[in-house]
């Protein structure tokens, strides 16, 4: 069901203003836009960084575990989903290898940046990209999945967002997360990706919970591959320098090596082990009916 996001009535047209306050999603580049106004300017993430991701994200270790995790994820816990909503899509990186591994379902993803969105329909000419703000998703029972993968962190507002998951949420439907985790690894690569807040297992699911989600998985990830994240952290608060997004990619070798051991350890997920610390979690949540 659509929503209007500013009044909140019911069953709205996209392509007609509200009935009842008149609100009425713009064009911006070409996307269709809830949040017109944040679509060039706001403080959750930087423009410019999307070309450079774009770049560096099917040559990296870690985009590519990520991935990986996220479908395994899908295929454990609702394989077969037939709608799937991902809220930050960024250029389209996650939402492509979901749409190849899910060619069946409705594939949508949202971003509050356009420049994001330009890069994403790239990648996935047939999916439904659109511009709008996660702490006013038109959207109610909507998805059988609503995903997040490394976004809420960025968002002042986190659980509001969270709230607007649940509402969007299919009863019976999924919510799947990635986010940074453990304060202690905070450094300038955070300060530079806008983030304002890496979590604790605790918090994630305290606010998961909050928003009426039932925790059915959460495990640490990036687990063996943390005292080198440590190292790395522990330069960038000593010299200030974060690194461009260039700075993610590895020398050939090492990135082969790293995304060996991540495939390790993603056999230990799979095997139901919950890893107790890593550089990043996921969390697995189910709107119950």
């Amino acid at each position: 069901m659509l929503l209007c996001p500013s009044c909140g009535k019911q069953n709205i047209n996209a392509e007609h203003a509200c009935p009842q306050c008149h609100f009425e999603p713009a064009r911006v580049d070409g996307f269709l836009a809830w949040a017109p106004e944040l679509a060039k300017h706001n403080d959750s993430f930087h423009e410019t960084s999307f070309e450079g991701l774009a770049r560096v994200e099917a040559g990296s270790f870690w985009f590519k575990s990520r991935n990986a995790i996220v479908q395994w994820a899908l295929r454990k816990y609702y394989p077969s989903f037939q709608s799937l909503l991902e809220v930050g899509c960024g250029t389209g990186f996650v939402l492509s290898g979901i749409a190849k591994a899910f060619p069946n379902a409705r594939i949508c993803g949202s971003e509050i940046h356009t420049a994001g969105l330009s890069f994403a329909a790239k990648r996935l000419p047939g999916a439904e990209l659109l511009q709008m703000d996660a702490r006013r998703l038109p959207y109610e029972a909507e998805f059988d999945v609503v995903a997040a993968f490394d976004v809420i962190e960025h968002i002042v507002e986190d659980e509001l967002v969270l709230q607007n998951f649940y509402r969007a949420t299919k009863p019976g439907g999924l919510c799947l997360l990635t986010v940074p985790q453990h304060q202690w690894l905070w450094s300038p690569a955070d300060d530079a990706a806008c983030h304002k807040r890496r979590y604790s297992a605790e918090e994630l699911h305290r606010k998961v919970t909050a928003a009426g989600f039932r925790v059915v998985r959460s495990t640490s990830f990036v687990t063996l591959l943390l005292p080198m994240m440590m190292a790395a952290r522990w330069k960038a608060r000593r010299t200030g320098r974060a690194g461009g997004s260039e700075a993610i990619l590895l020398n050939p070798t090492l990135e082969r090596v790293f995304e060996a051991i991540m495939r390790i350890e993603r056999q230990f997920i799979k095997w139901g082990l919950d890893l107790p610390v890593g550089g990043s979690r996921l969390l697995v949540g189910i709107k119950d009916t």
